[in-house]
């Protein structure tokens, strides 16, 4: 799988020039008009199929920032696509505690009143692909847009944190999904995007379970804002 992962981030320009080279043939295209190639986001990252006893507290951040290669597909420079590459860390603070006795590690949900915070965090390399249609122009810069697509990311750090009365609990989490998938979505105007992503694989691996024996499927949907800069 890491191969494929490569593959598609050198895909970012490797591929690109293709498919752009076919639009600026047109000299009544201006080859300089490109948009929102770089983007930073910010979202609130909620846990879904969680058991059924287990809440979510704090903040579950994330934070994105990267770049995405805007490949307009028609005269109009309105429609494309978009192929990036993008860091995003990932926390989810809730009641399901994370517990490791040499190499075997236990999950169960705990009342609040037992510890201060759990938390699980993740750090990825993605690659988002976006068809991406806006309202822009060469001369506009406030318009409106609808980019919908899908993202493939790599968890290259996780770890499981625990604070507890009496200390502290952390070490390197391997039972994290490291290839992750889902789908996004951004719209909005001007300055102000709405994103959302939803993912199509578990966070954590397949046969993951609570000490009780309850399988630990968890997905994510992820509800925040983006910028897009030129």
């Amino acid at each position: 799988m890491r191969q494929y992962f490569v593959f598609a981030i050198l895909s970012v320009f490797s591929f690109s020039p293709l498919f752009s080279q076919e639009v600026e043939e047109d000299d009544s295209v201006d080859s300089r008009y490109l948009e929102d190639q770089f983007y930073v986001g910010f979202g609130y990252n909620l846990l879904l199929n969680k058991p059924s006893d287990a809440v979510q507290r704090n903040l579950s951040y994330n934070l994105q920032l990267g770049f995405i290669k805007d490949i307009p597909l028609n005269a109009r420079r309105n429609f494309g696509v978009g192929l990036g590459l993008g860091y995003a860390v990932n926390s989810y603070y809730s009641s399901i505690v994370a517990t490791q006795a040499g190499d075997d590690i236990t999950y169960e949900v705990l009342s609040t009143a037992d510890f201060n915070r759990s938390k699980l965090e993740t750090h990825s390399l993605e690659v988002p692909f976006e068809f991406r249609w806006r309202t822009s122009t060469a001369e506009e810069y406030k318009f409106w847009r609808i980019y919908a697509g899908a993202k493939l990311g790599y968890a290259f750090s996780a770890r499981s944190r625990t604070v507890l009365e009496n200390g502290t609990m952390a070490f390197s989490n391997p039972d994290i999904q490291e290839f992750q998938y889902g789908l996004i979505l951004s719209f909005g105007y001007n300055t102000w995007n709405v994103h959302a992503y939803y993912s199509l694989n578990p966070l954590l691996k397949d046969g993951t379970t609570l000490q009780s024996g309850e399988l630990l499927d968890l997905n994510v949907l992820r509800i925040g804002v983006i910028f897009y800069i030129l």
